[in-house]
């Protein structure tokens, strides 16, 4: 039997697998991340702990808004059906409405958020009238109210404004 030794000079030495991995484990590297990112991008929404779903336009195609207004005079007050992308339903301004949606919705941030406890609010009052929003917005759920009981509740009211009636200062 004749043993091939690498250190024998002369010899023909044998090639070891290790001269071929540099390039090949590029390629496994470069496999294994595509492999990974398809696996994460199968994950549902939501799925991920602590991330919020992403706001996609397949989410925004059941976007669907019933608001209700009361007390606030002129012809305002009543029930109303707003669609957004695409746009429709009884809503008096549906396209300056969900305008104003789509520029007060954040990623990581609720659109309808109440008025954070403890804040310093002006003790403005800015009449009666009180508004409640439920429906579907950005493939999330919503069921909220307004009213106009201090600074903070008309600051927050009038972000909203149209989906919500332009009642001034």
């Amino acid at each position: 039997m004749v043993q091939v030794s690498s250190s024998s000079p002369g010899r023909s030495r044998q090639r070891s697998p290790r001269r071929f991995l540099p390039g090949g484990s590029a390629s496994v590297v470069t496999v294994a991340a595509a492999l990974a990112f398809a696996a994460l991008s199968a994950v549902p929404a939501g799925a991920l702990p602590g991330a919020p779903p992403p706001v996609r336009d397949e989410d925004r195609a059941g976007d669907h808004l019933t608001v209700t207004v009361r007390h606030a005079g002129d012809g305002r007050d009543g029930t109303y059906e707003l669609y957004c992308h695409p746009g429709g339903g009884s809503h008096p301004h549906v396209r300056s409405a969900c305008r104003a949606l789509d520029r007060n919705t954040r990623w990581g941030r609720d659109t309808f958020a109440p008025v954070p406890d403890g804040s310093t609010c002006t003790l403005q009052y800015g009449g009666p009238a009180t508004a409640r929003v439920t429906g579907i917005w950005a493939g999330r759920p919503v069921d909220t109210t307004y009213d106009r009981r201090d600074g903070c509740a008309i600051e927050r009211w009038n972000r909203l404004v149209p989906v919500l009636p332009d009642l001034g200062s």
